[in-house]
């Protein structure tokens, strides 16, 4: 297993430990949560008790291979914990996440959740929230005005570079699994991440965004010299 895999894995253990019987539990996606939903399922396979709600598709598929019992948020409106990786984290543990397409998902499981837990590498953890792009999920009726108004809003909040419809393919457009389209913004460094969010929000085509501010309390990073546990305060 790669070096960064490794580290992954091990902070998925970690979390994994804070998981008592009986939880229900929401699964993030990505490839570090790949880690955490592997190791859940081993917990479940030896009679480990839980229920979960997967962010996507791919993580529905993963969990039902594993035998991990399954739920939906008609069924659970509250879960007691979401364990979900990050493209970036700073010292507030404000995230940009949204790398893997499943932003919206993440968004909607992580709030109806008591806790957010993030697991990660120790290469996403910033000083200044931007270096990777941040995800936009967009309606795909009317992208051409939306888009034109999203290049306004990042350029007046400093973008450092530019505005990319994602892709699958070559010429195909990446597709959420709720049939939307994903815009890139290149920042570099975002300044004031809480403006940012409210002016993106306020852009009628703009569906969820991947600024994930004031929603995780918790984080396990891995690291070359071992797992760091940080928090924040939950008052």
């Amino acid at each position: 297993m790669a070096m960064s895999e490794d580290l992954k894995r091990q902070a998925a253990a970690m979390a994994l430990a804070d998981v008592r019987p009986g939880m229900r539990l929401g699964l993030g996606t990505g490839s570090t949560a790949k880690h955490f939903v592997e190791l859940l399922g081993e917990k479940v396979a030896a009679g480990f008790d839980c229920i979960c709600v997967p962010t996507s598709e791919v993580t529905a598929r993963q969990a039902l291979s594993l035998n991990i019992p399954l739920s939906d948020l008609d069924t659970l409106d509250r879960l007691d914990m979401t364990i979900d990786g990050a493209d970036e984290l700073d010292a507030n543990l404000n995230l940009i996440k949204g790398g893997g397409g499943a932003l919206l998902r993440e968004k909607i499981v992580a709030s109806a959740s008591d806790l957010m837990v993030v697991i990660a590498d120790g290469s996403k953890l910033v000083e200044t929230l931007g270096r990777f792009p941040l995800p936009i999920e967009v309606n795909r009726f009317g992208l051409g005005a939306t888009r034109r108004v999203v290049a306004e809003v990042i350029a007046a909040h400093g973008a450092e570079g530019d505005l990319r419809l994602r892709e699958a393919t070559a010429g195909s457009p990446f597709m959420t699994d709720g049939g939307h389209l994903i815009l890139d913004a290149f920042f570099g460094r975002i300044s004031d991440p809480e403006a940012l969010s409210r002016d993106l929000l306020d852009i009628a085509g703009v569906v969820q965004h991947g600024l994930f501010l004031k929603m995780c309390k918790k984080a396990y990073v891995a690291t070359a010299d071992g797992v760091k546990a940080l928090s924040v305060d939950t008052n």
